[in-house]
């Protein structure tokens, strides 16, 4: 008991004995390490139930049971599970326009993809910023010691060891802090790396079941009409030809000159 208690009293001193940056650079502790257990959990989830699905809907589509496919991708977290929802939705209808699934297949891609990256983005930016914020503490803490000697006017080690004890606690805390968050950020990028793989597993599947109905022709795929503007609808089409130039008008003399002209 005795000793837990000395460790944590030796902790609090560091602590205090770091200055203000200590403060920064435990904020950015407590963040990351939210950040690392929210996102720990999200990749486990999605990645946790993908070849299950794979299996069970390819055996369901190729035996006809549509209906079943889009239930078990329905209940099923996860990215590869949402691209063969969205891609499964459209073929039951028996009729897409040309091009539908790859569309609505790449759309969702993109949408998980970025729900998987989210909170990336504060990883990296902590471990780039804890060290820096550890060597501007070092920084300090030789500002306070040079003080210090200025202010005493003579290099005593006591004066001195004040300041290089801040330097080297801010230091060691922001590479203490950047080492773990930077492991679990490269981590983080090869499950997510890993999951596009199944992503794409999911795309592919889509795709050759769409195949497959299309030759079997239970699947029709058509041309895309083209939208029709309707301000060009409403706007009557106007020529773009020129207008044919007037007949030139009978002068008089050429009137009275004219057979007509003389029986009159």
């Amino acid at each position: 008991m005795e000793e837990s208690n000395d460790f944590q009293y030796n902790l609090m001193t560091l602590f205090a004995d770091g200055g203000l940056m200590m403060y920064a650079l435990v904020l950015c502790s407590l963040i990351a390490l939210g950040v690392i257990i929210a996102k720990a959990w999200t990749l486990w989830v999605a990645h946790r139930d993908t070849d299950r699905v794979l299996a069970e809907v390819k055996e369901l589509a190729e035996k006809g049971r549509i209906e079943e496919a889009i239930r078990v991708a329905a209940e099923t977290p996860g990215p590869a599970a949402a691209i063969l929802l969205a891609g499964l939705r459209r073929i039951r209808q028996g009729r897409v326009r040309s091009g539908e699934i790859e569309q609505a297949v790449s759309t969702t891609g993109t949408i998980e993809l970025g729900f998987l990256e989210r909170g990336l983005v504060i990883l990296a930016t902590i471990a780039n910023v804890a060290p820096l914020m550890g060597f501007l503490g070092t920084v300090a803490g030789m500002i306070l010691a040079f003080a210090s000697i200025e202010l005493a006017g003579d290099v005593n080690p006591t004066l001195v060891a004040g300041g290089i004890k801040v330097a080297l606690l801010t230091t060691a805390t922001g590479l203490l802090i950047a080492i773990p968050v930077n492991l679990g950020y490269n981590f983080f990028v090869t499950r997510i790396d890993k999951l596009i793989i199944d992503m794409e597993q999911g795309t592919q599947q889509i795709l050759n079941l769409a195949w497959d109905m299309e030759k079997a022709g239970s699947l029709v795929v058509t041309n895309a009409a083209v939208p029709v503007d309707p301000i060009s609808v409403a706007t009557p089409e106007v020529s773009t030809r020129p207008a044919s130039p007037p007949a030139p008008e009978a002068k008089d003399s050429e009137l009275k000159d004219s057979p007509g002209a003389s029986g009159v």
